[in-house]
């Protein structure tokens, strides 16, 4: 199943209509718009190819019968390097598919919950700031109520970015649709000897970071008192070649995984000194580079994605030796982004180079006799595929909406729920 829909956020500086090309392109697509909750797509004035979302204070476990708002923060990939920023983006009034005149209640006509706008014409605001170079990949943590993002430049340089200004101009009341700021980094770390791709906050050790780059080093950050980190001069070095992800243990301190082009999937221990903190290595973890991994929160799984386009999931407590317990073939591309679902242990969404977007159900069984009657190829995990994007390069599931996932590509971003979540 697949849909992409004819109505596109505009927003004058941020996101703006796209062009009569990528339109063609996708009217060549089905549309299947009964196979969605809530649809909405957007594209910027550049690439934003890594963005992560920022979590609001408007409650969890909310449903998309009224009017949908979130925020997130992306990094942009410009042509021209000093032409990059990072941009927050706050998004109103997302409304779901009408799909007859049931859904026509009241409670989906009324407004969002903190600001409201005409049924069916989304309202975007966004706050940047301006960055050095692209930005290879962002992401961000909160730290004593302050939302902080990390951000890996081309440069080589990663810096921690202070969002609090950004998003006070986006929820003040009649946000413009685009401001643009001047602020520098509360921290900057400049020992990595290229640039990298690997990055992420631990949940488990408030203010902790973990960076690899390009020359296979990953490095650990601890904070410090006054705002700012300490990091070890002694990068963990175990890689072969550039470090592609890294995940911090949702459960366990000091645990972390990475994945690399040398083909390998690595579980350290951040107590350890860094040449003895490699506890555990899966070699030939997949048939080329790996790209992405992530860390299930429920369970002890971690899912892999690489340049093979195989989806494969490890159990953590069979990993010493073990295969991958599921490998889940579907993508024609190289796989760039994987997620576990937040609440649903055994729900993952993964997205590639082959432009679609996957959501799997490792609960699903397979029903032999149906499948020996239709002669299906299609694994019986796979929930639904969504399509329409440009090279899928990122995908997260909204904490707080279930089932909502946001996407960006080439061609922009995407924001949907489908019926299968």
């Amino acid at each position: 199943m697949s849909a992409m829909e004819d109505e596109v956020m505009d927003e004058g500086e941020g996101l703006q209509e796209t062009d009569e090309e990528d339109e063609s392109k996708r009217d060549q697509l089905e549309c299947d718009f009964s196979a969605y909750k809530l649809f909405h797509e957007g594209s910027t004035g550049a690439p934003c190819l890594s963005f992560d979302i920022v979590r609001d204070k408007l409650g969890d476990c909310r449903t998309c019968d009224t009017p949908v708002s979130l925020i997130f923060v992306a990094g942009t990939q410009a042509s021209r390097t000093h032409l990059n920023s990072i941009t927050l983006m706050k998004m109103r009034n997302l409304v779901k598919i009408k799909h007859d005149a049931s859904d026509d209640s009241d409670s989906e006509l009324e407004d969002d919950e903190d600001e409201g706008g005409p049924r069916g014409q989304p309202i975007v605001s966004s706050a940047s700031l301006s960055h050095a170079g692209c930005v290879n990949r962002i992401r961000v943590t909160n730290i004593n109520d302050v939302t902080l993002a990390a951000a890996w430049s081309e440069t080589g340089q990663v810096g921690v970015w202070d969002l609090s200004s950004l998003l006070e101009a986006v929820e003040a009341p009649n946000a413009p649709e685009s401001i643009a700021m001047e602020q520098r980094p509360v921290f900057t770390f400049k020992g990595h000897r290229s640039e990298g791709f690997a990055v992420d906050w631990s949940n488990t050790m408030t203010g902790s970071l973990a960076t690899g780059d390009c020359q296979r080093n990953i490095y650990i950050w601890k904070p410090v008192e006054g705002g700012s980190w300490s990091v070890d001069s002694r990068p963990y070095e175990a890689h072969t070649a550039s470090v592609e992800d890294i995940q911090w243990s949702p459960n366990e301190p000091n645990v972390f995984a990475s994945c690399s082009v040398d083909k390998t999937i690595r579980i350290w221990d951040a107590r350890a000194a860094p040449k003895k903190a490699c506890m555990i290595t899966v070699p030939d973890a997949h048939d080329s580079d790996v790209n992405v991994i992530h860390w299930n929160h429920k369970e002890p799984f971690i899912v892999s994605g690489g340049d093979d386009g195989k989806v494969q999931v490890w159990d953590l407590r069979s990993l010493q030796g073990g295969g991958a317990v599921a490998v889940l073939k579907q993508h024609t591309g190289p796989v760039t982004t994987v997620e576990w679902h937040p609440d649903e242990a055994s729900v993952l969404a993964s997205g590639g180079e082959d432009n679609q977007v996957l959501q799997w159900d490792l609960a699903v069984e397979r029903d032999t006799e149906v499948d020996a009657a239709e002669d299906m190829d299609v694994p019986a995990q796979l929930l639904f595929v969504h399509q329409g994007q440009e090279e899928v390069k990122e995908l997260h599931w909204h904490p707080q909406i279930p089932g909502l996932i946001l996407s960006t590509a080439l061609s922009g971003f995407n924001v949907f729920k489908t019926i299968s979540c």
